[in-house]
């Protein structure tokens, strides 16, 4: 399939105070903190990207940092845990780093792969999953992590879905996904490019689940990969062909972007590769101050002020 993405983009949840969610991804987790900028539809609210040196493809993880916020509940019709991929030795490093700082962790196998579960401060659902190859994909040097467990981007992100074939279908008809196993209440599917940063996406069956509430602690949307606007608008005709209505292409900044709810429930967007995140700032400065798109520039004092500082 010509128009196939090669995983995740990018993953949005939601988090409360965005100096303890820095605290946590950057110095616990060893995440770089490559954007700090506000959501482009809510400018008095910080927009907050974590990922690797350069917050590539993969690697990036964002939050909406809505301090005060009431937390959410997981459930139908949203992304569940955020998964992360670590050298395959490093599961005892992570068990013993997380617990030092009182974070409770436990270990489930999964498809043949070890994972170490846990919350965020937010009550976010991550999990560590031990890969053969992720040793061989660079660490971002600054981390407070040695290399040599270091996370190096996304494993996957699972779903929670009352019903999986409509919801299969669309990330394999239309995003080239490939089912790969099926262990339980679990059904694996794997990106078109094989092994790789980003490339699991598990959809977790339950009917019985709870519908999914949003607010801190819970995932907004998962971003799936397009090379240039032209594939994302071949991806987007798929899309229309499977009668699923998507939004026109909206200028992100850092990406540009189309949205539309999967048959489940859970909001997708598929962004472009490009053109990153050196756009406006370079690579040794990323996340070190405030960047606002251009039409907020004119209100960056106002802005500012309606910020909490960090």
């Amino acid at each position: 399939m010509t128009s196939s993405t090669q995983g995740l983009h990018h993953i949005t949840a939601i988090c409360g105070d965005p100096a303890e969610n820095r605290q946590f991804f950057v110095d616990v987790l060893g995440l770089r903190l490559v954007k700090k900028t506000v959501n482009f539809d809510d400018p008095g609210t910080y927009h907050l990207y974590y990922g690797d040196e350069l917050g590539r493809p993969g690697s990036a993880l964002t939050f909406f940092a809505f301090a005060g916020a009431p937390r959410g509940q997981p459930g139908l019709g949203a992304a569940l845990e955020i998964a992360f991929a670590v050298p395959a030795h490093a599961m005892d490093f992570w068990q013993t780093r997380l617990a030092d700082h009182g974070i409770q962790t436990r270990r489930e196998r999964r498809f043949g792969e070890q994972a170490l579960c846990f919350e965020g401060p937010h009550g976010n659902r991550l999990a560590l999953v031990a890969c053969d190859w992720a040793a061989r994909m660079p660490a971002w040097a600054g981390a407070p992590v040695a290399d040599e467990y270091a996370i190096r981007g996304f494993h996957g992100v699972t779903l929670a879905l009352a019903e999986l074939e409509p919801s299969a279908a669309v990330l394999e008809q239309v995003l080239g996904f490939q089912r790969v196993a099926h262990e339980g209440d679990r059904l694996r599917l794997r990106a078109e490019a094989g092994d790789g940063l980003g490339s699991v996406v598990d959809l977790h069956i339950d009917p019985a689940f709870a519908s999914a509430r949003e607010g801190v602690g819970s995932i907004h949307h998962v971003a799936f990969r397009a090379r240039d606007t032209a594939h994302q608008l071949e991806l987007r005709e798929r899309l229309a062909g499977h009668g699923l209505h998507a939004t026109p292409q909206i200028d992100r900044q850092y990406f540009q972007s189309v949205y539309f709810r999967e048959p489940g429930g859970v909001l997708f967007e598929i962004a472009t590769d490009g053109p990153g995140f050196t756009v406006d700032e370079p690579a040794h400065e990323l996340g070190s101050s405030l960047k606002l798109p251009p039409q907020y520039e004119p209100r960056r004092e106002l802005i500012e002020k309606a910020l909490l500082d960090f």
